[in-house]
């Protein structure tokens, strides 16, 4: 490409959502100049432009969509026995498939043992069980969204 455009190239979003298909990967995000293009198999595609900004607006819808959930349990310690943290880095889902019913919901009983929820990591479905029982009083992963190791999940007390 001799000649920079500045609009979106629309082929390069179709290329990116087949490699996708072809390869069964939940995203894929390409960064060439100042563009920094993802694709995701959970619904959005998401332009920034400008890399310096980019993470502090790339961020920004995510956080302003937690931000609501998020401020309640700010104010309240928690106990750490009743916290299930993420064991390992991943997209975490609530319910088994699209469309499906959750495992679980604030205010439901759980059994030790019993899945709590998904975390996908390097296209594997690893179930995450609840460590003991008692009633969930939080969730505090949103479906479809990524997670860190050792992140709080869901409080189960």
């Amino acid at each position: 490409m001799a000649e920079k455009k500045s609009g979106i190239d629309q082929a390069l979003i179709r290329d990116l959502a087949n490699i996708l298909n072809d390869t069964d990967l939940t995203e894929i995000e390409v960064e060439q100049e100042d563009l920094r293009i993802r694709v995701s198999r959970a619904g959005t595609t998401q332009y920034v432009q400008a890399p310096i900004a980019a993470p502090a607006a790339y961020a920004a819808p995510a956080a302003a969509a937690a931000a609501p959930a998020a401020a309640a349990p700010a104010g309240k310690t928690r106990n750490p026995d009743n916290v299930v943290n993420a064991p390992m880095v991943g997209t975490a889902y609530l319910a088994p498939a699209p469309g499906s019913a959750a495992f679980i919901q604030v205010g439901a009983a759980v059994k030790e043992g019993q899945t709590l929820l998904i975390i996908e990591a390097m296209k594997t479905m690893n179930q995450i069980p609840a460590p003991k029982s008692g009633t969930v009083t939080e969730i505090l992963v949103q479906d479809g969204r990524p997670v860190e190791y050792g992140e709080a999940l869901v409080v189960i007390e």
